[in-house]
């Protein structure tokens, strides 16, 4: 069942309401509304009745001054609408800190924008352009970048509106509880086809939209994964679960307080995972050197996505305790020096395995050099 839309669902000036913040953004914006205009009516109805009753009526008529108390009329009309204006400041304050915090339940979408056009990123992987498909009842939230200009993510059915900003994320969500096709703009002038920076909002029954993830395909560009822009780019010779690690193990960091080394601390968010990323000397962590190489301009928004989503898929150290690392990947330099003519060869590429390691396949422990 569809919820209602309202007494003005037809009226050109007003959308449709597509969900329930859309129905508090309504009822506040239609009350203040309704408050405005009852005071406004009052006050020019009075207006023209002191103008009628009071108006001079000869030409040598002289005003008398006025003696009686008027404390009690001018507390009402300081106290009302002092009242009255600070209930609205609550009633808007209440929307717009619901507004401002997504569920801690929310699905996560990623959202680019790009002279001119939406790329967007379901939870699954999956990718469409200038459409968004979501499943009714479930909060949605879209963490949004932009690639080139300032952009503006506007859904008028749900009433929410966010700037898109190149270098940085910003967020917005709602949840929509009526199926239904509904506009998407770019409200911010971004071009010379700002106007054609449009889109659809496609709101489906969960079921519709779970078979919809698994079976359509929309057409829109691949991207590398995250692991496969991880071993590509060499992070791996450097982000490692062992002993030989140069940069900080990336196992479980995501959501996690990290200690810098100028004192500060930072959270492990998906803001500062691309910061690191592109301007990786702003926050150096504790303990390391900054001689991570900048990926600025080696890498779009839709690859440092990917890379984000992999470092928050990062639970625990893979199994054995190692990660692949490609044919083509440069290995991080030894720390030691390298041995002299005449010095004996040691092995320094992997630890002697402990009383815990397994036997070799022959059952029979190691030989000790001697």
């Amino acid at each position: 069942m569809q919820p209602h839309q309202g007494f003005l669902r037809d009226a050109p000036l007003f959308p449709p309401r597509a969900s329930e913040m859309a129905r508090d953004i309504d009822t506040l914006f239609f009350t203040t509304l309704g408050v405005t205009v009852f005071f406004s009516t009052i006050i020019t109805v009075l207006l023209f009745y002191f103008m009628i009753r009071y108006r001079r009526r000869y030409a040598g008529q002289i005003g008398q001054d006025f003696t009686g108390n008027s404390t009690l009329l001018e507390t009402a009309w300081i106290v009302v609408p002092l009242i009255i204006s600070l209930g609205f400041f609550a009633w808007g304050a209440r929307i717009y800190f619901a507004a401002a915090r997504p569920p801690a339940d929310a699905a996560q979408y990623y959202v680019v924008g790009k002279q001119w056009m939406w790329k967007i990123e379901h939870p699954s992987g999956k990718r469409e352009i200038n459409e968004l498909h979501v499943p009714r009842g479930q909060a949605v939230k879209l963490k949004m970048t932009s690639e080139d200009v300032i952009h503006s993510f506007y859904i008028p059915a749900m009433r929410v509106k966010t700037d898109v900003v190149p270098g940085k994320y910003t967020t917005l969500w709602f949840n929509a509880d009526t199926l239904g096709t509904y506009h998407l703009f770019c409200s911010q002038y971004c071009g010379a086809e700002h106007s054609h920076m449009v889109g659809r909002v496609i709101v489906m029954d969960p079921m519709e939209y779970e078979l919809w993830i698994a079976g359509t395909d929309t057409g829109a560009p691949g991207v590398p994964s995250g692991e496969e822009l991880f071993a590509s780019k060499a992070c791996n010779t450097c982000h490692r679960p062992d002993t030989t690690a140069r940069a900080p193990m990336l196992w479980g960091l995501f959501g996690k307080t990290v200690q810098l080394a100028d004192g500060q601390t930072a959270v492990a968010d998906e803001a500062y995972i691309r910061e690191s990323i592109v301007n990786p000397a702003a926050k150096v962590v504790t303990g390391y050197q900054p001689i991570m190489p900048t990926y600025r301009g080696q890498l779009s928004e839709d690859e440092i996505i990917q890379l984000i989503r992999y470092v928050q898929s990062m639970r625990g150290p893979p199994a054995g305790g190692d990660v692949p690392v490609p044919a083509s990947a440069p290995m991080p330099a030894a720390s030691a020096p390298m041995p002299g003519p005449g010095a004996p060869m040691i092995a320094v590429s992997a630890p002697m395995p402990g009383p815990s390691a397994p036997l070799p396949k022959s059952g029979r422990p190691p030989r000790r050099l001697k």
